[in-house]
């Protein structure tokens, strides 16, 4: 297709670039590794109202820049409340009716893999690497990591992520299902750009009623993985591992964990249960 652009529209924390019908939301917090405060929270709900409410704009692409992705939550200052429209970040609890792409370089941590799991197709560069390592610092996935991870990714591999900590290569990833398209380091958001120009050569309001109607179908299985997600939160919330992982973390140090969070007044979350 034939694409225009227009000057892109820089804030503190987002840099918006339109070409044709494609909105590039670019995170420009590169010296805290793109990590999500209440600013970039602000600014990604912002963009991706935008993206969803002007009938122009047919596709977005979600990136960072070429050494990360992003770090996920500003473990210093907190991500901010989520927001009406976009639910933490701005992004993950979103219900879009407008496709998104995440442009994938350097790495995607927490909450950033979380913001990857909450777009519709991947790009990555092949050095790419994905990681849950909230367990590490003592807390758990809470924006959609816990039950949107084994979607594109077998059980195990989840799993893995989620219990261990270990970072998943992109090439696996790409051989496992999570990236749709694997390319050179540098080249994720020249790919995802074309990948989200193929979409736009479709009709935009049978896209939009495709991806409505694929949101339908999980919306049941999203609503009981945040309960689940919040039961989780809800136990290790307060522990001594909670400060004792987030303390090691902002001093560089190993942590020194104690035991189990206490799950006190917190009733055990039994999959497929009534309540």
């Amino acid at each position: 297709m034939t694409t225009s652009t227009t000057p892109p529209d820089v804030t503190d924390r987002v840099e918006l670039h339109r070409q044709g019908h494609v909105l590039v939301i670019r995170m420009r917090r590169t010296a805290a590794r793109n990590a999500i405060d209440a600013p970039m929270t602000a600014a990604l709900d912002a963009a991706l109202n935008e993206m969803d409410d002007d009938p122009e704009l047919w596709c977005g692409v979600l990136t960072g820049d070429a050494q990360v992705f992003s770090a996920g939550t500003d473990l210093a200052g907190g991500a901010g409340e989520p927001t009406a429209r976009g639910g933490p970040y701005g992004v993950v609890g979103r219900r879009r009716s407008t496709p998104l792409i995440a442009a994938v370089e350097g790495f995607a941590l927490g909450g950033g893999f979380e913001l990857v799991l909450a777009c519709d197709m991947v790009v990555a560069g092949r050095s790419t690497r994905f990681g849950l390592p909230e367990v590490s610092r003592g807390v758990v996935a809470t924006c959609g990591g816990i039950f949107r991870s084994a979607r594109p990714l077998p059980l195990t591999i989840a799993k893995q992520m989620l219990l261990t900590g270990l970072q998943l290569p992109a090439p696996r990833a790409y051989q496992l299902g999570l990236v749709n398209e694997l390319v050179d380091d540098g080249d994720a958001e020249i790919a995802a750009v074309a990948l989200a120009e193929r979409v736009c050569d479709n009709s935009p309001s049978a896209v939009s009623a495709t991806l409505r109607a694929l949101d339908e179908v999980v919306a049941e299985a999203d609503e009981l993985g945040w309960r689940a997600t919040h039961e989780a939160f809800a136990t290790v919330l307060g522990s001594a591992d909670h400060h004792e992982g987030v303390a090691a973390f902002l001093e560089k140090r190993p942590p020194r964990w104690t035991g189990r969070a206490s799950t006190a007044g917190n009733a055990p979350h039994r999959p497929g249960g009534t309540g």
